[in-house]
């Protein structure tokens, strides 16, 4: 009978080596379910502890800013203030000079840099003031709906900023040049600005241009507000716009189509040169010698309305100082760039338009009509030398220089006395009149 074999734990280690870690390998039944319990238990509590964490946490961080802004109210020194509305207010000193092109300087109505002023607007009238501080101030491009009609007067910081205008997208900056300026003494002027892009592809069509402040020294941003200036709304037109612009104000040199309502190479400007009208001085010569020769020109496309722009617009050149002399056996005519008479001489006597009557006026209105039609062959000279004698028909008095031309421009006579002139006998075309005193200056014939 064969000896039974005991368990020998040094007779198969390898045997032994497996035993061990397959036994350690397999937890029981027991430890898996007292670790699913704890983690249940450990899910639970920490469900439950949450809310009331909150809770402690939420009253703390209360109780802390409660006693802080106490302590910040008792001490002024700590005291933040927040931006009251003020009555200082920054404005353009100047309104722009329109029209406005891209790649051109932009200029105020005179020709000069753009200028800021700081005024204080609480009574009617808005009054210049300074501060101690210097003002930083930061030129933007606004949209020119801006402000609508509830935020026409005033409007907060945050809507000025949201109306601000960028530049279109792979575009230049919209608005180039000396952006930020410093303002001392209550004024700043601007730099060269120019606009890289036109107003076309905004909703409004319209940009302005405005002013913000972005820093007063010593400290004061939290404690004033200062609103920001806007120009009038415009539209900004591509440079090559400019080659067609008009001018502002006209000059007598200039192509007739410089004027209002008149285009380039349109109707009213070929109408007008074919009849030998090419420059606005021409315009005004004729309009001043027979305006419905040249309304019946125009024809009827150009209305009442438009005339009166075009004329208007017309009236505004600079007339230069040149004067023009149309002389005669019995008279002498000085006339200004555009064919109205600054001094009528006829047989050594100064004639003033209000003692002409009748045929005296019908008489000097066709010297005008022939100096206008034989225009190239009158003498020029140097208007602000015409007070002087020797321009003037030998032997006749100086006088002095009527400046104000009358619209009518049938007849100005320069005078420097109020008092009437009395008229000798004038004989024209064989027939002889005589003044009478007790008339008030009626002419008679014989």
């Amino acid at each position: 009978m064969a000896a039974k074999r005991f368990f020998d734990d040094s007779a198969d280690p390898d045997s032994n080596q497996s035993n061990y870690k397959r036994i350690r390998k397999t937890p029981s039944f027991a430890s898996v379910i007292k670790e699913v319990v704890m983690v249940n238990f450990l899910d639970n509590f920490c469900s439950a502890l949450e809310p009331m964490l909150r809770r402690v946490v939420h009253e703390e961080v209360e109780n802390g800013l409660r006693l802080c802004s106490r302590s910040i109210g008792r001490s002024p020194s700590l005291r933040i203030k927040a931006l009251e509305p003020s009555n200082l207010r920054l404005i353009f000193n100047k309104k722009l000079s329109l029209p406005i092109f891209t790649n051109s300087k932009i200029v105020d109505s005179h020709g000069h840099s753009l200028q800021l002023l700081l005024v204080d607007a609480a009574g009617d009238c808005l009054v210049p003031t300074t501060l101690a501080s210097p003002i930083k101030i930061e030129i933007v491009v606004l949209d020119g709906d801006f402000p609508s009609g509830e935020n026409e007067a005033s409007w907060t910081h945050e809507v000025f900023n949201k109306n601000i205008v960028k530049e279109r997208a792979g575009k230049r900056p919209l608005l180039t040049g000396e952006l930020n300026i410093t303002m001392r003494d209550g004024v700043a002027s601007l730099g060269d600005l120019e606009f890289t892009d036109n107003s076309s592809w905004i909703r409004s069509r319209r940009f302005r241009i405005g002013a913000k402040v972005v820093h007063i020294g010593n400290g004061q941003n939290n404690t004033v507000r200062i609103m920001e200036a806007m120009t009038d709304s415009f539209v900004v037109k591509d440079h090559r716009g400019e080659l067609y612009k008009k001018h502002y104000p006209p000059a007598l040199g200039d192509d007739v189509w410089r004027l209002e309502k008149i285009g380039k190479d349109g109707t009213f400007h070929k109408k007008l040169t074919s009849q030998g009208i090419k420059t606005v001085q021409d315009f005004l010569k004729l309009a001043n010698i027979d305006s419905e020769k040249i309304r019946r020109i125009l024809g009827n496309g150009m209305s009442e309305k438009m005339w009166e722009v075009t004329y208007r617009h017309a009236k505004t050149c600079e007339m230069g100082t040149k004067s023009y002399i149309a002389r005669g056996a019995n008279y002498t005519l000085i006339l200004n760039p555009i064919c109205q008479v600054i001094r009528a001489t006829i047989n050594g006597q100064i004639c003033h338009s209000r003692e002409l009557r009748g045929i005296q006026r019908a008489y000097i209105e066709k010297l005008v009509k022939d100096a206008f039609t034989n225009w190239n062959s009158l003498e020029e000279v140097d208007g602000s030398l015409i007070n002087e004698p020797a321009l003037l028909t030998q032997g006749e008095p100086a006088v002095h220089h009527l400046n104000a031309y009358p619209r009518s421009a049938l007849l100005t006579a320069a005078g420097g006395s109020d008092q009437a002139v009395e008229y000798p006998d004038w004989i024209f075309n064989g027939v002889r009149y005589i003044s009478e005193s007790s008339s008030g200056g009626e002419l008679h014939y014989l």
